[in-house]
């Protein structure tokens, strides 16, 4: 023993301060590398390296190495680790030279440990959390080939790895699931900042609610529709269709229920030109009737439109009564936002009021208030704030009544024997909708 401590002691005498200190600092480099890599490959945006694979190659190189995600750390892990030990014996040699070998753990372990963090660890993951593609990309340079010459290594340190996962219960073949649903695929849009328009923004979380919408909610409901009556004077039909703000009008006999077909109104003018405007005429150039049910998303009801070459459609109920009409020019503004002028009509049903509250007209669609205000109504019940109110009051008001639901107040305004049809809405600030 006393011959092992004299050889040892002889050898830390012979020894080179400046080498000892220059190995120290081209490991505690090493280790920065091997730390900065592990924080910056797995800080890469996945669908950006996606994109960026086609034209870098650095992208390529770490979307391989992220492929088998085990592997890299494993190679980052060990390199690491074998690094930084191998500092701590440089580090206790340097202690032995200069404060003797009673101290020298304390003051190697103290120094080593400060070095390691600033220089090693904090600093260049630092560097690599805000520059993530930059470190990667210039470090997959160098990992690749180690991974290639360390692989055995790597495999007999994941199987050891595997077999303790296994024992504590948890799956080590179990894949990273980096789908994304609807609500995600929206947060990812709001985050995207600066780099996508508010306006496309607003089209991309568009389309992706059109699963989520039905033409129930965007429908004009029946009670609206405007429609030739076989049953009217043909000089009334004549004025309506002239008077006409759309393109096309359901034909019904009698009762909206029994459509019998859609009239093109641009077909008026051509039928007196060429002969008078009749009810059979009417009836005769009609198309037929398009029905769709009402619980019919909006996605497959593009697809629909797309498919059929129709662009309006009768929405009809479980037991085949009309509920009201649809287009694809309501759908397409569910994504591009309101561009026809009887959608800026619309824009009346819902004006900023006193307080901060809106002027709401009791017809107003959930839907059509959420988007104008920025509230977060229910949309899973009643389709119009009428529907709404009378849910929550479940009787029609003798008078003007206030009523809340969750953080937001309304007050009717103004109503008939069958409907609210004004209210005056206003949001609540939080704290006054807390339990006390």
């Amino acid at each position: 023993m006393v011959g092992l401590k004299f050889t040892g002691h002889a050898y830390l005498d012979a020894a080179n301060p400046w080498v000892l200190w220059t190995t120290l600092v081209i490991l505690l480099l090493i280790s920065a590398f091997f730390s900065g890599s592990e924080t910056g490959m797995m800080s890469l945006n996945r669908y950006r390296l996606r994109h960026q694979s086609k034209k870098s190659a650095g992208a390529r190189r770490a979307a391989k190495l992220l492929a088998k995600p085990d592997k890299l750390i494993g190679l980052i892990l060990i390199g690491n680790n074998a690094v930084n030990i191998l500092a701590a014996i440089i580090a206790n040699m340097l202690a032995v030279l200069y404060v003797g070998p009673a101290a020298a753990p304390w003051v190697a372990t103290a120094t080593l440990t400060i070095l390691v963090l600033v220089f090693s660890e904090v600093t260049p993951k630092s560097i690599a959390a805000q520059n993530p593609e930059w470190f990667a990309f210039k470090a997959s340079h160098l990992l690749k080939p180690m991974l290639q010459v360390l692989s055995p290594l790597v495999w007999m340190i994941n199987q050891l790895t595997n077999s303790l996962i296994s024992l504590l219960g948890f799956d080590p073949n179990k894949n990273r699931d980096d789908g994304l649903d609807t609500e995600e695929l929206k947060s990812l849009v709001d985050s995207s900042g600066h780099k996508i328009s508010d306006n496309h923004q607003r089209m991309l979380k568009g389309i992706l609610d059109l699963e989520n919408v039905t033409v129930e909610d965007i429908m004009i409901p029946r009670t609206e529709v405007v429609g030739l009556d076989l049953e009217s004077p043909i000089d009334d039909l004549m004025s309506q269709i002239f008077a006409s703000e759309y393109s096309r009008l359901p034909v019904y006999d009698g009762d909206i229920n029994n459509v019998v077909g859609l009239f093109q109104v641009r077909k008026g003018h051509h039928l007196l030109r060429s002969e008078t405007l009749t009810h059979n005429a009417i009836k005769r150039f009609s198309e037929e009737p398009y029905f769709i049910p009402e619980s019919t998303s909006l996605t497959t009801q593009l697809l629909n439109f797309q498919k059929t070459h129709r662009r309006f459609a009768i929405v009809v109920d479980e037991y085949g009564e009309v509920q009201g009409l649809v287009t694809l020019e309501d759908i397409l503004e569910e994504i591009v936002g309101d561009f026809t002028s009887h959608a800026a009509n619309q824009d009346h049903d819902i004006v900023v009021h006193r307080d901060g509250g809106y002027l709401i007209d009791g017809a107003a669609t959930i839907r059509d208030i959420n988007k104008s205000t920025g509230w977060s109504l229910p949309t899973d019940g009643p389709k119009t704030l009428n529907g709404l109110a009378l849910e929550q009051l479940e009787r029609m008001p003798d008078g003007n009544v206030s009523f809340r639901v969750d953080r937001y107040r309304f007050e009717t305004e103004e109503y008939n024997t069958v409907m609210i049809t004004k209210f005056v809405g206003v949001c609540l600030e939080v704290e006054e909708t807390e339990e006390p």
